[in-house]
């Protein structure tokens, strides 16, 4: 139930001085006269007619009530609302190559890319996503998908050492949109995550990003490493666990241009904070697309209380003039 008018329904707080002032009045209106017993009175009870003194009042009171409702204009709405969701496609492929464990993010590269990764999925439960990885080669880690259980489950399995080392930019590219240009989806971006410049693969990264123009696939690019010149990077040895430190620098040309020429964006992620920012923003960049139409069929129901109010009068006038009349002196 809603109300065209409801600004009428104050008229209701009028009432709240009324009922006040007709208390007050009946309390002063009351006489007294003294008795040697009330014994006799006992005998005797009250006519119908000093029952019916307060029905007037209550009458008006009623009919106040039910002329603001009406003049409120009661309505009762029945709302169909049908909805299509048209989803993006989005695959994420993903560095594992030895200098992602570089430790300038917490815990490291690798591990940060994988958490802000897996956020990011949680946010877009309507969109088919898949993971890519490369490092000296590149496989197709999950393909696309909307079971994002699933692919958290592989995510937690990504980890350096599954493909043989190196940085393979194009081939990576070129594996993610294999994956994806034959999706009847009209959206498809991926979302390339590196630190390192191409070194290995038969594929060139600007080769790579014009099949990816091709099939109409944005390519958002993300230069992972800090500022700084050289990172530590863990090292495993015969004797364990040894650290030693390797250059920040890679090859962000190669990935604004990839970026540029699929009609994407590329990003710099200095630390984990940055990193999270950009996800954020691509987030922003790449909204689902939802359509809502919408029916709504509004009836009226002020009649039947305009009724009522009209019956008030009625009875009202009735009592006053036939039942409850006073001669007036």
């Amino acid at each position: 139930m809603t109300f065209l008018n409801p600004g009428y329904l104050f008229l209701l707080l009028l009432l709240i001085p009324v009922v006040g002032w007709y208390i007050w009045k009946l309390r002063n209106a009351r006489a007294s006269v003294q008795i040697s017993s009330t014994m006799p009175l006992k005998r005797k009870y009250m006519g119908w007619r000093v029952w019916l003194i307060h029905v007037p009042f209550v009458l008006r009171t009623a009919l106040v009530i039910l002329l603001s409702i009406a003049l409120a204009r009661p309505q009762m709405s029945n709302r169909l609302q049908s909805e299509s969701t048209e989803g993006i496609d989005i695959m994420m492929a993903l560095d594992v190559s030895g200098t992602m464990l570089g430790e300038d993010f917490k815990p490291n590269r690798l591990e940060a890319a994988k958490a802000v990764a897996k956020e990011f999925v949680s946010s877009r439960p309507n969109d088919q996503i898949g993971l890519v990885l490369f490092a000296g080669e590149s496989f197709t880690q999950c393909p696309l998908t909307t079971d994002h259980t699933v692919l958290f489950d592989l995510f937690e399995s990504v980890q350096f050492g599954l493909i043989e080392d190196g940085t393979a930019i194009g081939l990576g590219l070129a594996n993610a949109v294999n994956r994806m240009k034959d999706s009847p989806t009209k959206s498809k971006v991926i979302i390339l995550l590196t630190d390192g410049s191409n070194n290995r693969g038969d594929i060139d990264p600007q080769t790579a990003a014009e099949i990816a123009r091709t099939y109409g696939i944005r390519v958002y690019a993300i230069g992972v490493g800090s500022y700084s010149k050289e990172v530590k990077v863990p090292i495993h040895t015969p004797y364990g666990v040894q650290y030693g430190t390797m250059s920040s620098e890679f090859d962000e040309t190669t990935l604004r241009n990839i970026a540029q020429l699929t009609g994407g964006e590329y990003f710099r992620a200095k630390d984990n904070k940055t990193l999270r920012a950009i996800y954020a923003q691509i987030d922003q960049l790449e909204k689902t697309k939802i359509r809502v139409r919408e029916y709504s069929k509004r009836t009226e129901h002020f009649m039947p209380f305009l009724l009522a109010a009209l019956a008030c009068l009625l009875l009202d006038l009735v009592l006053r003039h036939f039942v409850l009349r006073t001669i007036a002196e």
